[in-house]
């Protein structure tokens, strides 16, 4: 009997030694979930563009002096209060007659990514002027993790169209992300900015 004992005695130790106890599951890495899109990463800082990279960039593309796209740059900086995690580099066509409409593609550049990802946009928009024109656009994205997340419609935001520095700049907002587009030239179109514009990844022949 005391050997039985002594026998069952070890099973239940060594059975007890060889469990190992259940923990809590590890979370996975922190992504923040934009509605209806995929996730970034946010256990680490996204990387942003500075001020100075922005207008080293954007005056080049934009072949204007750095001084008058710094200014445009500082107002959105300080609007937003952050800086930016990615910036569109392109060209459009618009054209207005009460109600306008406005076409343009370009390239998205972030940071993180090695390769600039192609983008396209639509939109239709009402304002004060006739006419059309077609021009740069350097567009300064914000809150963006990943780029499928710019793909969506954006509505203008109220009264934010200005301009500053002979630059018409103007903010469009979704789920979050904030696109601060910023033109230059002649034909700026500022009242014909406040409508909707539609990111995709190709061209759309309806504006909308």
């Amino acid at each position: 009997m005391h050997r039985r004992n002594l026998i069952l005695t070890g099973l239940a130790a060594a059975t007890a030694s060889g469990c190992v106890t259940p923990t809590a599951q590890q979370p996975s890495p922190g992504y923040p979930t934009q509605p209806g899109m995929g996730t970034g990463p946010s256990d680490a800082p996204q990387p942003t563009y500075t001020q100075e990279e922005l207008v080293a960039a954007g005056s080049n593309f934009l072949g204007v002096a750095a001084e008058a796209l710094g200014g445009a740059i500082e107002r959105v900086f300080l609007d937003q209060g952050d800086a930016p995690t990615g910036y569109i580099a392109g060209e459009e066509g618009a054209g207005a007659l009460a109600v306008g409409v406005r076409y343009g593609q370009g390239l998205l550049y972030m940071k993180d990514r090695p390769n600039p990802q192609e983008v396209y946009w639509q939109g239709l928009s009402i304002g004060w002027d006739v006419g059309g024109n077609v021009a740069r656009v350097f567009t300064l994205v914000y809150n963006l993790y990943h780029p499928d997340m710019l793909y969506r419609r954006y509505p203008g935001v109220e009264g934010s169209a200005y301009l500053i520095g002979g630059m018409g700049v103007n903010y469009q907002q979704a789920d979050g992300i904030i696109l601060a587009p910023i033109r230059a030239g002649v034909g700026l179109r500022v009242g014909a900015n406040v409508g909707t514009m539609s990111y995709s990844r190709q061209r759309n022949i309806l504006p909308v």
